[in-house]
This record gives structure tokens, sequence and C-alpha cells, in this order.
């Protein structure tokens, strides 16, 4: 070993470990913790690896079990963390937020607890536990830094989340992240932009808007059109190819923003729109805010203005209360709208909710009936949808990862530009994640789409630069990645007991 070498290794203080559960917004806080630790000497433990030196997890509250998936993750690393002198243990996220104390008190062996405004202290905590050999614990009450001042570890080369809120300033009776994030806070646009072009010239293509009610942007600022204006300046960034955004709300969803959809060419002809229910009684009991005919008016503006557009969803069955009749309307409105994709969810009570204390809660058996209607009708309509796309030259963005059977079928994937999973037969050139490579669309299933045929043609992009050099570098620099909790694209589990997440809107 070189001297170099040596006083290389001297610097760095072990390995990390993060593990993401939930939302958007948490897979997107795990890359600045990522980026932190990575800051203050650590670097990501390899794949595979037994334990780190540091393992977090970054926490959801939304889910009844969150907490005994929390304890039985931390019960797991309890012996290890016994054989390993210096191992440390970090909780952070919204369960963290919330059950504060808590979390020490049952699983003392806890180095670190920190809450969902303070991400930013994480090494000083760690380094604090590590000094006075006691568990830290520390939850600021509202945000001390928006997290994209902070150092960031991204997952992806090619594509980046940017945050343009946090926190949320409805009240859905089913949801505690209001509790939990905060009021919402808006970045000034300049620092959105700043971002986004600084990300660009490091090689991404695509970017995701991220906001708990991203579409709210602007009322922290005083701007009702900021969102609009926000999505009208990405199409002015040169380099700049895709811009997506999750999740909007209904309430606040404007024609402005329509308008901006449709006239600006790299945002994507795609909409996630929370529905949630498809019954105005049951709207007004989630204190929704808007009713179906509101929603039903959203989506025919949207096909109106961009023919080609996939809407996507969220769905709860069997809230407190839902009759046959309204889930009668839900079925309604979901033949209406046509989703090209949505996430369904049975209702669970949510600690710390008003849902959870209404009366009339629904019995399993029935919710699983119905969620299982509701599944049965959504994938019929998702084939139907995804046949129209048949004969239809896309351009596609290649992804990693995302074809669990590529290897074994001599394929890739990638992203339309609506967001759909499209698999296609690997060109003879080489071909990077970040790439577009064009194609013929000729099968479709209910949860993506194949090009058997030949490509039509490769352009090689800067993003696919971007990822080939990150994958050249060093193995100990390129990391295992973070753990995602994010719904899986494609084929959904089959009837899993769920309910929505974070981003839900």
């Amino acid at each position: 070993m070189s001297s170099s070498d040596r006083s290389q290794a001297a610097d760095v203080k072990g390995t990390y470990e993060v593990r993401t559960f939930g939302c958007q917004m948490n897979v997107h806080d795990s890359e600045r913790m990522a980026g932190l630790l990575e800051g203050a000497g650590y670097v990501r433990a390899p794949q595979g690896a037994e334990a780190a030196d540091v393992v977090v997890f970054n926490t959801c509250a939304v889910r009844e079990n969150a907490d005994n998936r929390l304890y039985g993750n931390l019960g797991q690393l309890a012996p290890k963390k016994a054989a390993r002198p210096g191992m440390q243990i970090a909780v952070g996220g919204c369960l963290a937020q919330k059950d504060r104390d808590t979390i020490v008190e049952k699983a003392p062996w806890v180095d670190v607890v920190f809450g969902t405004h303070n991400v930013g202290k994480l090494p000083v905590l760690l380094e604090r536990a590590r000094l006075q050999n006691e568990a830290q614990v520390e939850i600021a009450e509202s945000l001390e830094a928006f997290p994209s001042t902070l150092p960031t570890r991204r997952e992806s080369a090619y594509a980046a989340w940017v945050s343009v809120s946090v926190g949320c300033n409805n009240t859905c009776t089913f949801c505690i992240v209001p509790q939990l994030r905060g009021k919402e806070k808006d970045r000034r646009p300049g620092d959105i932009l700043a971002e986004i072009e600084a990300l660009v010239d490091e090689g991404v293509s695509e970017i995701t808007l991220l906001g708990q009610n991203v579409n709210a942007y602007g009322s922290d600022i005083g701007d009702r059109e900021a969102f609009s204006k926000l999505l009208r300046a990405c199409g002015r960034i040169d380099g700049l190819e895709r811009v997506r955004f999750t999740s909007p709300h209904p309430r606040d969803f404007t024609d402005d923003v329509i308008a901006a959809m449709a006239e600006t060419p790299n945002v994507m002809p795609q909409l996630h729109m929370p529905l949630q229910s498809g019954s105005s009684r049951v709207l007004k009991a989630m204190r929704r805010s808007y009713r179906q005919e509101r929603f039903l008016g959203i989506i025919e503006k949207v096909r109106a203005a961009i023919p080609q557009a996939a809407l996507s969803t969220d769905i709860i069955v069997g809230f407190p209360g839902e009759t046959e009749e309204d889930f009668a309307e839900t079925l309604h409105v979901v033949r209406e709208a046509r989703f090209a994709q949505a996430f369904t969810f049975q209702y669970s009570k949510r600690p710390g909710t008003p849902a959870a204390e209404m009366p009339d809660q629904i019995p399993k058996k029935v919710v699983q009936e119905r969620y299982e209607r509701l599944v049965a009708l959504q994938e019929e309509i998702s084939w139907e949808e995804n046949k129209k796309q048949v004969g239809r030259t896309l351009e596609l963005m290649v992804a990693e990862g995302e074809g669990r059977k590529d290897d074994a079928t001599r394929r890739l994937s990638g992203r339309a530009p609506d967001n759909r999973l499209v698999h296609f037969t690997r060109p003879e050139e080489p071909v990077r994640p970040g790439d577009v490579v064009t194609v013929d669309i000729t099968y479709a299933a209910p949860h993506h789409l194949l090009a058997e045929g030949p490509a039509r043609a490769v352009r090689r992009t800067r993003a696919g630069d971007a990822w080939e050099r990150r994958t050249s570098a060093p193995q100990e620099q390129q990391g295992s990645g973070v753990m995602l909790g994010l719904p899986t694209v494609g084929a959904p589990d089959p009837l899993p007991a769920a309910t929505g997440g974070c981003g839900l809107g």
C-alpha cells in the first residue's frame, strides 16, 4: 500500500448503509443522508456486506404496523451490534419524529434518533453519541435547513429528484404527514432552477419535481401561478430532456398548469392525480376539498389539451363509513378516467389520524372483496389502454434495473415519455442507461409494453456518458444503492393489504 493509499484509508471512518421506507420524499431525504455521511468520511458498505459500521433507518409512519416493522429490523441488528464494538444505529424520518423517546426506550441499543426537520444533524449526532457513549435524541419542531442545501449522494446518474417544497397545508383525515413534516415551505424559484441546471451540467437529463403537494407550490411565496411558471422555466434549460412532477392535489390543479404541461415540450405527457375515492360523500369525510365532478373535470381538460397523456392515481378502498354505493362511485370514476395505472390500497388505521377514531370501520373481509373488484377492473383498463400503444413509435430513455428478466430475454428496459415501461430487443450497438432508443411497440401487457423488433435508432447521450463515468469508478465509490420503499413499477404484488404513502397528495 502506498503512503497516499494509507492516508486515504486513515481518513475513512467506516462504512454506512441507509435503509429507506415510505414515499418519494423519504427516498430523496436518504440521498441527503448518504451525502452527509460521505462528506463526514464514511463510504457506502459493499453490496452483501454482513453489517455496516453505521446503519440508518429512514422511517415512514403512515402504515398501521410501521413501528412493528422498525423494531423487527432493529431487533435483528442488536446481536450484530453487540458483537461489533463501535457499530452505530440511527433512526430518522417520520416515525422518529412521531415516537421520539419511545424508540430508545424500546430499543436501547439505538445510538441516534433524529426527525424530519434536522436531517443535517446526522453526522454530528453520531459523533456526539460516540464521544458521550449515550444515545442522542434530537427532534426539531421546525425545518432547520431546506434539504436541498445539504450534500447529496444521488442514486441515479441520469435522473434526479428535485424538491420544490416540504410540508403540507392539507388536513386529510387519513394522513399524519402534516403533523410530521410541518406546514408547506417553498423554495425560491431561482434556487430550484439553479439546482436543476447544476444537475444537467453533471449529465442528468430527467428531473422529477417533488413536493408533498407539488402543485400547491407558490402558496408560501404568494404566487398562485408559481408552479406553471416553474414548469415553463424548466422548458428553457438546455440539455434537460424530460420533466415530471409528483404528487399534485386536485384542489390546486389549475388551468395554467395544464397549459404549461401542453405547451412545454420537455414536460412529459404524464400525470399522477390522486383520487382516493370516487364518492363525494367519502371525499368530504376524508377532508379532500374536491368532489367527483371536479376530479373528472380535471381529467377531461387534461385529455383535451394532451391527448396522449397517461394518467395514474391512488385509491383507498374501505375508508370508514364507505358503503357499497360509495364504492360503486369509485368504480364509476375509474371507468370514466381510464387510468393507465392505479396504486390501490386497503384502508388501515394510521395512529394519530382522525380517521382512525371514526365509527363504522369496515370489516377486513368487505374491504378485501372490494379491493379485489377494483384491482380486476383497473387491470382490465390498464391492458386496454396499453393495447392502444401497439404500432406506435416511441422514444425510450434506457433505464437501469427495471427489467427483472432482461438478461434471460436479451432485452433492455426503458421509459416512454408517458412513463410506460417498455422492454425492447437489445440493439447490437452498446446502449447505456440514460441513452435514448427509438422503437416500435409490438405487444401490450397490463403493466408493460414490448418492442420485439430491431431498434429504429439509438442516440448516445450526455446522461449515458454520466452513467458510464459513475459505473467505471472504483467499486468502493459506487456503493450498493438505497433500498427504496416505493411501489414497484410493473405487475404489483398480489392483493397486498397496504395503505398509501406520504406522496399520495
